[in-house]
């Protein structure tokens, strides 16, 4: 059966003058939505195009190319001319009159308007170039009328307005997860520009401090090409876990590295800092002491005063091996290890015994940890409370002073008893520096850690004790000098 034109009036016939024919486009399923959007949008244009109540069957459905400006149409490009038929869409009726051909001419002139105006409004929207045309058809309702257009506009920009707020939404949002993001970050030395960061994250007192002691310990960290982590990496992971005492896990999590690697870190980069630092932990010599005395010492004491001490206990966890359960006090039914600190009235640690089990007495670990080889004659060692060590401590020459003692008063005056409280704050302050910064000697450490190493040296938990000690002269006392 030879093929006829669908737009009225037009007498073009497939036997004659050898012109093309064109079907109806199809609507594209297997490329996309945007694909399938446009195909079916395009598939509306055309049936607008023809302004045919009862068009032919689908199948039958042609367009001769007198209809297109350049003889066909476009495949894919909405923004030409010939994305729809355009051309003598109103030819003379045969069997038509003429009352009913301006009608019929003035109804077809406003769709295909219409229909224009909306395909120039699509035109600035990013285009899909398949490479056919080949996929089934379903049959499509036809546009009713130039309302329909107006009202799919109007759902268009409804529709647009939506996304935009949408989108502006999710913008702040990504920015906020962003700038948290960011504040977790610690895996280069730009992630820690901000001085609190680097005191909250490291206990430490800023970022140059912190590149200090990396350039201090670096030379002794290994790194090649298979490791997980970088030397920055692993001086940072090791000083949050003393600083927070953070779990293996969440380290783990936070560095994208197995348990295992953390823990082996920990371990290897603790070392290179205890063998680093442990010297910055020293007697100083007692003209250093007098010449940097503070006033509040001063005032109260002789200025040959030497140091301040105190001992202090760390939780561990209870010893599967009983031998080793005897040994750590039982003080609410937990077992801890004890130590003693000396500290010099400028706020640095001088002195850091090793560690004894908690149900060791106070006066043993200080005649038994080499604390007196370092007092001579004429020292002044102040102590938070009573150590029965006057006689031990008497031998050297030096003197034992307790503040709160009343010296034989039996009631202290107001003044004195301001003042004793206030030198008291002050001494706790100074003996508890090393265990407020740290918080991994407030916590509970695991019973291994008080084990002691193959080679009789320190046990891990000496090592650690040392390691925040030292952290803690790097640090600016708190200690004024006026």
């Amino acid at each position: 059966m030879p093929c006829t034109c669908v737009i009225l009036g037009c007498k073009s016939r497939g036997e004659r003058g050898g012109k093309g024919f064109f079907r109806l486009p199809k609507i594209i399923t297997n490329q996309g939505i945007d694909a399938q959007k446009k195909s079916e949008q395009r598939r509306r244009l055309w049936l607008a195009a023809i302004n045919r109540a009862n068009p032919p069957k689908l199948d039958r459905f042609r367009i001769c190319s007198d209809h297109f400006v350049t003889g066909k149409p476009h495949p894919w490009d909405e923004t030409d001319l010939d994305w729809v038929p355009n051309k003598d869409l109103h030819c003379s009726p045969r069997r038509k009159s003429t009352h009913k051909r301006l009608r019929n001419g003035k109804e077809t002139a406003k769709k295909t308007e219409a229909a224009m105006t909306l395909l120039e409004l699509r035109s600035s929207q990013p285009t899909v170039d398949p490479s056919e045309e080949t996929c089934d058809a379903s049959p499509v309702a036809e546009l009713d009328s130039p309302g329909a257009v107006t009202s799919e506009m109007d759902n268009a920009q409804t529709e647009m307005s939506r996304l935009k707020e949408e989108n502006k939404e999710l913008k702040e949002q990504n920015d906020s997860l962003r700038n948290a993001l960011q504040k977790m970050k610690a895996s280069s030395p730009e992630d820690f520009e901000d001085n609190d960061k680097v005191k909250y994250y490291t206990g430490l007192s800023s970022l140059n401090t912190l590149m200090a002691l990396l350039t201090q310990v670096a030379p002794e960290m290994s790194e090649n090409n298979n490791s997980s982590l970088n030397k920055f990496q692993k001086l940072i992971m090791t000083l949050m876990r003393l600083r927070l005492n953070m779990p293996i896990t969440d380290l783990a999590y936070r560095f994208d590295v197995s348990r295992s690697t953390v823990s082996e870190t920990f371990r290897e980069t603790l070392n290179i800092l205890f063998l680093a630092l442990t010297p910055s932990i020293r007697w100083p010599s007692r003209q250093e002491l007098q010449e940097s005395m503070p006033l509040v010492f001063r005032t109260n004491f002789r200025r040959n005063i030497t140091c301040i001490i105190d001992c202090f206990e760390i939780s561990i966890d209870r010893p599967s091996n009983k031998m080793a359960r005897t040994q750590g006090s039982s003080y609410k039914h937990q077992n801890t290890a004890k130590y003693l600190i000396a500290m010099t009235p400028q706020g640095t640690v001088s002195f850091i015994s090793q560690g004894w089990g908690g149900r060791v007495s106070d006066e043993h670990v200080i005649a038994n940890c080499k604390f007196i080889d370092n007092i001579i004659h004429g020292d002044v060692i102040l102590a938070c409370r009573e150590f029965d060590i006057r006689e031990l401590v008497a031998l050297t020459g030096a003197e034992l002073v307790y503040p709160a003692f009343r010296n034989g008063k039996e009631q202290l005056t107001p003044s004195e008893v301001e003042e004793i409280a206030n030198f008291m704050l002050h001494v706790e302050r100074v003996i508890g520096t090393v265990r407020h910064t740290f918080g991994i000697l407030g916590g509970t450490c695991p019973s291994e850690y008080f084990m002691s190493n193959s080679g009789g040296g320190h046990c891990y938990l000496d090592t650690i004790v040392h390691v925040c000690c030292a952290l803690t002269n790097m640090c600016p006392s708190f200690v004024t000098f006026d």
